[in-house]
């Protein structure tokens, strides 16, 4: 059986259970098929350092979930400063670990400072790296230093996997073989998402069975597009007074978009509503009329899968990957930054009747379909060690 070291912080943990949930789905069925256990690496800050932005510090060891064995370790961090060396740190304290534990292939999820750390250990190792970039890793770097060890993994790693065919265009300019590199879309549960009874999920969401309900989850941040989508709801309310968007999730900029609905005494028909469970996802999704995502900049969205699985129409802007997943037979592109033109796309949608089984069945992808083409990639690179043919 194929031993697989997974090396990556994109992954449920303690303080974040939300954090890697694409990756959580994918490694779990990975997990059938062959001994994986996944080596999480903590930036462990001085407590009067902790950055507040995100949940650092010690984690729970014993958190887990099911079908994934996965072990925390803290390294030494310090905000900014540490920044050009976490790869490094981290590849230290995990190494004497996946060592142990002797895999046939280390796999990453996020290019710097996982990638940068499970290329540290391969080498150490002797064995074959993947690394997977799944949007902001590339799209978002973050400085010079890190730019420098996310192009270096690139150039290095054995086989690069990206989440869209847009972003293995990008990391094939920043220095990528594209031999050795190959998009693989995300999929969704489909024993989750999948078409369900509208009505019977606005009932249990006490949503108005005559509302034209737009429904945005996701991150609480401007960059996802939030400010116009509430500019389009504005815009649209006086010709639509049925109209209902629904913005559920957590984030930094949660007080500027409620200042923007407040700003528009737009609070009735504007909901600003907190994060909600995964299994509350999709009856948000059977409740919807349509699924939006006005983000600037992504690489390929989980909810505009699972919106497409539910049987939902989608209004999205034209960015990153989603032009690979959505058309005009499952809804809208728009470009980003436009309120006026998200205004008329969401319209044209609820003005249309849709075939929600017929957008089901194309828009449906498993997670066992991703695992499956991610497992022969595993498969022949492990072989063509000269251990394995030997």
């Amino acid at each position: 059986m194929l031993k697989i070291a997974v090396v990556t912080r994109y992954f449920p943990s303690s303080a974040e259970p939300w954090q890697g949930r694409s990756a959580y789905q994918t490694l779990r069925v990975l997990a059938r098929e062959t001994d994986l256990r996944v080596f999480y690496p903590n930036a462990s800050y001085p407590s009067l350092l902790k950055p507040r932005s995100r949940s650092y510090g010690k984690l729970d060891a014993s958190y887990g979930r099911p079908d994934v064995k996965a072990s925390y370790y803290d390294y030494p961090a310090l905000p900014l400063l540490s920044r050009p060396f976490n790869g490094w740190m981290a590849a230290r304290a995990l190494l004497p670990h996946v060592r142990e534990f002797a895999p046939d292939l280390i796999f990453s999820y996020f290019l710097y400072p996982d990638g940068y750390a499970a290329l540290k250990i391969g080498k150490a190792l002797s064995v074959p790296v993947v690394a997977k970039g799944i949007g902001s890793d590339i799209n978002r770097i973050g400085d010079p230093i890190s730019a420098l060890h996310t192009r270096t993994v690139l150039r290095e790693a054995d086989f690069l996997i990206t989440v869209s065919d847009n972003l293995r265009k990008k990391a094939v300019a920043m220095g990528a073989s594209a031999e050795k590199t190959r998009a693989i879309v995300n999929g969704c549960d489909l024993s989750v998402f999948h078409v369900r009874d509208r009505l019977e999920a606005r009932q249990k969401l006490h949503i108005n069975s005559a509302s034209e309900a737009v429904i945005y989850i996701g991150r609480m941040d401007v960059k996802k597009g939030l400010r116009e989508l509430v500019e389009a709801a504005v815009s649209m309310h006086s010709e639509r007074a049925n109209l209902h968007v629904y913005l559920i999730g957590e984030g930094p900029d949660r007080p500027l978009i409620l200042s923007a609905i407040q700003a528009n005494n737009a609070a009735s028909y504007i909901h600003a509503l907190p994060g909600c469970s995964f299994d509350d996802v999709a009856v948000w999704m059977a409740a919807a009329d349509l699924v939006t995502l006005p983000s600037y900049m992504e690489g390929c969205p989980n909810v505009i899968l699972e919106a497409l699985a539910s049987g939902r129409p989608v209004v999205a802007t034209n960015v990153g990957g989603i032009p690979e997943i959505l058309s005009d037979e499952c809804g809208r592109l728009v470009p980003p930054r436009d309120s006026g033109a998200l205004a008329q796309a969401v319209a044209a949608v609820l003005d249309r009747s849709w075939d929600a089984k017929a957008i089901s069945a194309r828009g449906s992808r498993s997670w066992e379909a991703v695992a499956a083409e991610l497992l022969k990639i595993f498969e022949s690179l492990a072989l063509a060690r000269p251990e394995a043919r030997a």
